[in-house]
């Protein structure tokens, strides 16, 4: 079992999520250079965050034509996992493999904090070991991750159980106090239609260890073991 981790020009999340499969989860994982990355050898692929091409034009729009991108699409089309970390969410939704729009945070500010947010879809590659309704505690760090789609096309992801996190308070209720960055319905993760690819603005790796938690939780390294689990399947 072996899985990727790409390295797009900006990336600053990339060894954090290397250093929790490596040693952490403990599978096979390689740091690959976008202009290098070839998805046949690879069970899975995680596109992290940071800034890519310095988030010019918009953010994840220039990595988004990355020949590497097309090699993450070959992989989605196997039903391969394929999770992007807040600018690899952004990335997978400029790609058209996710659908909607990440645009700047309501307040207009990078927001750096520990937020609550709830599992509602426990069937994906990366949620199969969370219980559903399950608050888990993540930080995000990003200025633009409020997540817009029109009306109907939420119905959709609402209907086909394409949303798979939401930002909640400790109740698990999706107020809109609990909202960090004015992501319509609260949403912070949603995955397409098969469950394999998943793009999330928190960022799992960082709460991936008790120790870095000042919840003394590991609530992150949940989705990384559901992906694992899911390739061995």
């Amino acid at each position: 079992m072996r899985f990727a981790v790409i390295r797009f020009p900006g990336s600053n999340c990339d060894l954090d999520v290397v250093y929790v499969l490596r040693n952490v989860v403990g599978v096979e994982c390689d740091l690959v250079w976008h202009k290098e990355f070839k998805s046949e050898i690879y069970d899975g692929v995680v596109l992290p965050g940071g800034f890519s091409y310095g988030d010019y034009l918009r953010s994840g729009a220039i990595a988004a034509r990355s020949p590497a991108m097309e090699e993450v699409r070959l992989m989605a089309e196997d039903g391969r996992p394929v999770l992007g970390i807040c600018n690899g969410f952004q990335i997978l939704v400029e790609a058209g493999l996710l659908p909607g729009a990440l645009l700047p945070n309501e307040n207009l500010k990078f927001i750096c904090m520990w937020v609550n947010v709830r599992c509602d879809n426990g069937h994906t590659a990366f949620t199969r070991g969370i219980p559903e309704g399950k608050v888990l505690h993540i930080p995000i760090a990003h200025k633009e991750g409020r997540y817009f789609n029109e009306e109907v096309e939420l119905e959709r992801l609402s209907r086909r159980r394409m949303i798979v996190f939401r930002y909640v308070d400790e109740k698990g209720e999706a107020t809109s106090e609990a909202n960090p960055n004015g992501s319509v319905r609260n949403i912070a993760g949603i995955c397409n239609e098969e469950g394999n690819v998943l793009g999330l603005m928190p960022h799992p790796e960082r709460a991936s260890e008790p120790v870095l938690s000042p919840y003394g939780d590991a609530d992150g390294l949940l989705l990384f073991q559901s992906m694992v689990r899911y390739v061995k399947r």
